[in-house]
Order: C-alpha cells, then structure tokens, then sequence
C-alpha cells in the first residue's frame, strides 16, 4: 500500500475591501455613541425619580407641619375663648358682687333708721324703684320711708313724685298732677309706724325723655324730701301690673 500524500490548501488571496472596514467601524462608533446616550437617559431618569420621590417626602413633611400647625392654632383660638369666657364670667361675679354689697349697706342703712339709737332722724326716704310696664310709657314705682321719731306711733301722709327731663329739645319739670290722673291728683297716702313701700303708677307724655326724680313726702309734721337719677332708680324689670 502506498503511503497517502496530503497536499496543503490552496492559498486564497482576496482582496481588502477598505470600504466595508469603514462601514464596520462607523456602526461600532454608532452603537458605542447610542449605548452613551442610553446610559446617560437611564442616569437622568434615575436622578429624576430619586428628586421626585424626595420631593414627595418634602410635600408629605409639609403637609404633616400645617397639619400640626391647624391643630396648634385650634387649641389656641379655643383656650382663648375659654379665657374670654372666664374672664366674663369674673366680671359678672364681681359686678354681682358689688351689687350685693351695695344692698347689704342699704339695708344697714335701713335698720339703722329703724334702730335709731340716740339720733332721731324722723321721716326718711330710704329707696326708690321703677319698673316699666310692658307696651305703654306706664311705670310702676315702689319707695320705701322710714320714721324713728314716733316709735311705736303711726306717722300719716302723702307722698308725691316730680320727674325731670327733656321734651322737644327743652328741660321740662312734670309735676305729680302731670303724671298721674285726677284720683290721686294729691298724692298717694301713706301710714305706718316704723317703715312702709309706698306704690303708685305714674305715666309719661310721649317724645319725654327723664333724667331726675325727686320725691316728697309730707305727714304728721315732717317732710322728707330725695333726689333720684332716674337710670339709678330704673329696675331693668318689664311688669304688666300697673298699680
């Protein structure tokens, strides 16, 4: 058997073609620039997400302080009124306690006319009160006399009221015969022995506005005589029994 003879490959020999290379380098230079660009979009994308997502917490953080903000205010604006209404309720208690003291001097004064002691001030004028009646210019008046020089013994007169004011821009005075009608043009009669609340009803012209009372009191030979600022003896009291 004869040995086999293996003949080398032919030898190719092409030819370069450098436009081709161009070309493949060209699409390498386009895919490395758009893989540059890709990676750059994805970096922005990624940034963008990260600052929206912060920016998100920073709206949730602000929410949540005016959140707070709302219910601090609230507690404020509520231990203020608390406060006012304290406050007002302070006031009253006062102005009520002043009133309160005030009666009680009144009525001290009161029993010490009644007392009397070793000084004897006769017929006295000890209160004046008005109420208005309900719908008219009617007031009903309650005022309360004293005497300590007769113990014991009824002391007898009659008891009158002027009233003092302002009528169509003048200073007008209306006497008792003005303010009441013709059954008690003289005065309303009174007796008692150490204390009595002597009632009437008197009634005001139209377009009269009062400022002063002046009370007197005539009986068993003494006179007391009183001056009233009227806001002073007005009983904030609407009533519908006239007399």
């Amino acid at each position: 058997m004869k040995p086999m003879i293996r003949h080398p490959p032919p030898l190719v020999i092409r030819a370069l073609d450098r436009s081709r290379e161009r070309r493949r380098l060209l699409l390498v230079a386009v895919l490395w620039l758009i893989s540059l660009l890709l990676a750059a979009w994805l970096g922005r994308a990624l940034t963008e997400r990260g600052d929206g997502a912060r920016d998100a917490q920073t709206r949730a953080d602000l929410e949540t302080q005016n959140e707070e903000l709302k219910s601090r205010v609230a507690i404020v604006q509520r231990a203020e009124q608390v406060a006012k209404v304290a406050l007002e309720d302070l006031r009253k208690s006062l102005g009520e306690r002043d009133e309160e003291i005030a009666s009680l001097r009144a009525d001290l004064a009161f029993y010490g006319r009644l007392v009397g002691g070793t000084r004897r001030e006769g017929l006295a004028v000890h209160d004046l009160r008005l109420t208005p009646v309900a719908g008219s210019r009617a007031w009903n008046f309650v005022a309360t006399l004293t005497q300590n020089i007769k113990r014991g013994q009824d002391i007898r007169g009659r008891l009158t009221l002027s009233v003092e004011g302002v009528q169509d821009g003048k200073l007008v005075t209306l006497d008792w015969k003005s303010l009441v009608d013709g059954g008690a043009s003289s005065g309303i009669e009174y007796g008692f022995k150490y204390f009595e609340q002597v009632k009437g009803t008197i009634m005001l012209p139209e377009g009269f506005t009062p400022n002063r009372l002046h009370l007197q009191a005539d009986g068993s030979g003494n006179r007391a005589e009183q001056d009233f600022q009227w806001a002073d003896a007005v009983k904030i009291q609407e009533t519908t029994d006239v007399g």
